[in-house]
């Protein structure tokens, strides 16, 4: 079996392909090929892939093939692009650069910035709908689960609480961990949760273990962002780095400093570790968790 460098490659190759092959101007939508290319080009921006890896990870965690999962690893990238290209927007963060280019709006114009956010949060439910590989029921099961993290109880409403913080000066650790669930936690839960959906398994406490792990990485996945907003270079990350204070923003960091948001960063990876635990131990997706938190950008 591949070491975890030589699948995660795979996997990442594998995502690639399949963006690629859901998204392409036909004949009848060249009047759209400028929307079409600016999808393509956030898609195609790079990023680490964490969101679909793990969809295949927990698939083959599971028993399953990964290769059936392609279209819902395909979908949860897309709606992950589709949220970074509007924070990016002027009315959100108002960011210029992500991932080391020019943010969409800055390339392709503001209004066609919110149209190919708009609809790369439309694509991944004809992708999973229209897919082969999958039953009717797993794909109801995965659209309403998907849906579900996107919207205003998901990763939506999570940028709410998140723009709303701004004009706060009573954050708390209570009130950080509900908008990082939300913002960040929702996506990767879904991710994990609609890879055991993919491999049979959607039982509901098999879902809700699944869950309970995507959580926990997504929390501590975000407290290593608010360490490297202050810790790393924009060359590093690929944006401006400091954009959390200058934004008024409260952070893990800004809270207890970079020390020991470090030191609870590492208590909740370890607190993930446990949660695989329900899935045998799957090594992939312990060096996976661990990767996350070593990470530098």
């Amino acid at each position: 079996m591949a070491n975890f460098k030589e699948r995660f490659a795979e996997f990442i190759q594998f995502t690639e392909a399949n963006l690629r092959k859901y998204n392409v101007c036909s004949e009848n939508s060249m009047a759209q090929k400028n929307l079409v290319d600016a999808m393509n080009y956030s898609l195609e921006a790079g990023g680490k892939r964490i969101r679909p890896v793990l969809v295949y990870a927990f698939c083959e965690a599971l028993g399953g093939d990964h290769r059936n999962a392609a279209a819902p690893a395909a979908a949860i990238e897309m709606i992950h692009t589709f949220s970074l290209i509007h924070d990016d927007l002027p009315a959100m963060d108002d960011d210029d650069y992500r991932r080391g280019k020019l943010s969409c709006h800055k390339k392709f114009g503001e209004a066609m910035g919110i149209l190919a956010g708009d609809a790369l949060s439309v694509l991944p439910f004809e992708i999973i709908a229209d897919d082969t590989a999958l039953s009717a029921v797993q794909k109801v099961k995965i659209i309403s689960c998907l849906a579900k993290a996107v919207g205003k109880d998901g990763m939506i409403g999570g940028q709410v609480i998140d723009m709303e913080n701004e004009e706060r000066t009573d954050v708390d650790e209570a009130n950080l961990r509900n908008m990082y669930k939300h913002k960040t936690g929702e996506l990767i839960a879904v991710s994990c949760m609609m890879g055991c959906i993919c491999a049979g398994r959607d039982d509901a406490e098999t879902l809700e273990n699944a869950a309970d792990y995507g959580y926990k990485l997504g929390l501590a996945f975000q407290i290593v962002d608010d360490i490297l907003d202050v810790t790393s270079t924009t060359e590093e990350l690929g944006k401006p780095v400091g954009s959390d204070a200058e934004e008024n923003k409260t952070t893990f960091v800004t809270l207890y400093g970079v020390e020991k948001a470090q030191e609870k960063a590492n208590a909740i990876t370890d607190e993930a570790l446990l949660c695989l635990e329900k899935f045998g131990g799957d090594q992939f997706l312990k060096e996976l968790t661990e990767m996350l938190l070593k990470r530098k950008n």
